[in-house]
């Protein structure tokens, strides 16, 4: 096991800037997962790790020694795929042991490693079987299982589930944790899909156009974004947004008018911004109460979605183009066609500035 540190890394192809000066510590024995839009850099700065691209400034330490010139062999990383890249023509057997034969191991270790870690991923039953007789998952756990035979001190996995179905992939999602929680080992991890990055990480970093825009454990991106982007992208459904203006602000509080709603007395500390300033208003789904309309106050419900557990209504927005979304346990008396009033819980609502970052809670910092 090891831990990683990135110091001011930059990785240019050509005239394009992907990794823009970029520091990130990833604790011996953590789970820290990559997320972030297509092209933000991710898959990128895994390869940078791994060693299968190059640094083009920075400095990158594994376990305190710099690594920027070695090889991925001598790196002590093994690397799990999107594709399972699996020979074809050799056994479950054979193909976990391949990278040993070719570091030219003794036989027996390389036996014992191959069957401790199929021990491990319970693969014991196929060592014989070629990778056609073996389903998605089955696959994707040998693939897993020939970088962890060769005990690397870290664990990289490139979007590892993308390729499976739905069920495969909850049931890899468990498998993965289980593995995580069995050999305590440091892992980073890439993904698309934030439900894998919520139930898997110690640490999210969410990735922006080769930066990072927040580091944190899930419940810590979830509850306290620190920019309307992580809280648009954490989060399914996503979070409502709404235009607000600022009416009074001050270090305990600040009052705010979005469209539709009454004015809300925040906890948020606005003393930094100028009455009358265009603020963002964001509140989860599950925050965002229903209820009866009154007066001129009113969204209509253009559509509702049984989820079975559970009800998605959402709400024809007074201002902007995205459609409010509310959450709650079913059944639901909502229905279509219906003028409702929207009532935010005030514990649950984010305001973010005009560079769409979040006004912070002025009992919030202090505690902190």
């Amino acid at each position: 096991m090891a831990s990683v540190t990135l110091e001011k890394i930059n990785k240019t192809f050509g005239s394009t800037h992907i990794i823009k000066d970029l520091d990130l510590e990833v604790a011996d024995g953590e789970f820290v997962v990559f997320v972030g839009p297509s092209g933000c850099g991710k898959s990128t700065l895994l390869r940078l790790i791994a060693g299968l691209e190059s640094i083009t400034d920075g400095e990158l330490k594994i376990a305190d020694g710099v690594v920027n010139d070695l090889p991925p062999r001598e790196r002590g990383v093994g690397m799990v795929f999107q594709s399972y890249a699996l020979y074809p023509h050799m056994s479950v057997y054979e193909n976990m042991a391949f990278g040993l034969k070719l570091a030219k191991m003794a036989k027996e270790t390389v036996d014992d490693r191959v069957m401790a870690t199929a021990r491990i991923l319970q693969l014991e039953d196929l060592l014989h079987r070629k990778p056609k007789e073996l389903s998605g998952g089955q696959r994707q756990r040998v693939a897993m299982g020939r970088a962890m035979a060769r005990e690397p001190r870290i664990l990289l996995f490139d979007e590892p589930l993308s390729n499976l179905d739905a069920s495969l992939r909850v049931q890899m999602r468990n498998e993965i944790a289980r593995l995580h929680h069995r050999l305590g080992s440091t892992m980073v991890y890439v993904t698309h899909d934030q439900v894998e990055a919520m139930t898997l990480a110690d640490k999210i970093v969410v990735l922006r156009d080769g930066r990072i825009e927040q580091v944190g454990s899930p419940q810590t991106l979830y509850q306290q974004p620190a920019t309307r982007f992580v809280a648009g992208f954490i989060g399914s459904p996503t979070m409502n947004f709404m235009p607000a203006k600022l009416l009074s602000g001050a270090v305990d509080g600040c009052r705010v008018q979005a469209p539709g709603l009454d004015d809300l007395a925040l906890p948020q500390d606005a003393s930094g911004e100028s009455t009358g300033a265009d603020l963002t208003l964001g509140v989860r789904p599950e925050h965002l109460r229903l209820a009866e309309a009154q007066g001129e106050n009113a969204f209509e419900i253009v559509n509702v979605e049984y989820l079975g557990n559970e009800v998605y209504v959402y709400l024809e927005p007074k201002a902007g183009d995205t459609l409010l979304i509310h959450r709650s346990e079913a059944p639901s008396r909502w229905e279509l066609g219906q003028r409702v009033a929207l009532v935010p819980d005030l514990e649950h609502v984010h305001l973010f500035d005009a560079r769409d970052r979040a006004l912070d809670i002025a009992t919030r910092r202090q505690a902190a």
